[in-house]
């Protein structure tokens, strides 16, 4: 399966994660600036102007700094669709610096500024529960969705982020993932999570982080078919 992989880090790279990956096509990020945890109206336009057509459908976007690229990737989309957000974080704040996409508010402004958007349901962080309710799943079965899974919604055995993280397994993760293709139609996943060794990481983490990545790849190569 081909994958858009958004290089701003060294992370996939210094993982051997990208090395391994197939038919990947890469945008190389590094050096651009106004683009970390925020992303200022230059910085989107580059962005924007760089995306495929068609895009494919299983998106690597780097560490969760860039999240914010879900909702500029979904607005890509023409067609009505909802979204689930695998998180630690919620990432619906209101933005800190007014009309500044960040990766804490993008939900919100996804839900705000992405007429397509049915609804958006958020797995993860407290309050938010630990599973896809089956009964929301019946409700849409057939629809189209939009998921979007930020690794540090798992525990450090299976993710190494520089985020406060959950503690979901990687099979925890998958599972949800394997509901939602029984029940709707997933038009596209984006992966976030990565930790660069200039961000500390060490080559356990990059380890870990690879595994994880190769375990995600297969699952979602199976599932997107």
């Amino acid at each position: 399966m081909k994958s858009l992989v958004f290089h701003f880090s060294e992370a996939y790279r210094e993982e051997g994660f990208l090395c391994w990956l197939q038919e990947a096509q890469v945008l190389d990020f590094t050096g651009l600036e106004g683009c970390c945890c925020y992303c200022d109206a230059q910085a989107r336009k580059k962005l924007e102007e760089a995306f495929p057509k068609p895009l494919p459908r299983l998106r690597w976007l780097d560490s969760g700094d860039y999240h914010y690229l879900s909702h500029l990737l979904a607005l890509q989309e023409t067609m009505p669709f909802h979204l689930v957000l695998l998180d630690n974080h919620p990432d619906n704040q209101d933005p800190a610096f007014e009309g500044v996409l960040s990766c804490g508010s993008w939900v919100k402004e996804m839900q705000e500024g992405n007429l397509w958007v049915r609804d958006v349901i958020t797995i993860g962080p407290e309050g938010c529960g630990n599973e896809i309710p089956q009964e929301w799943l019946e409700k849409r079965r057939g629809d189209r969705v939009y998921v979007s899974l930020d690794k540090d919604i798992m525990d450090k055995a299976y993710a190494r982020t520089d985020w406060t993280q959950g503690g979901h397994a990687l099979e925890d993760v998958k599972k949800e993932l394997g509901k939602l293709a029984e029940a709707m139609e997933i038009v596209a996943v984006d992966i976030c999570g990565e930790l660069a060794p200039s961000k500390g990481a060490t080559p356990e983490d990059l380890r870990i982080n690879r595994e994880t990545n190769m375990e995600l790849f297969h699952c979602l190569t199976n599932l997107l078919k």
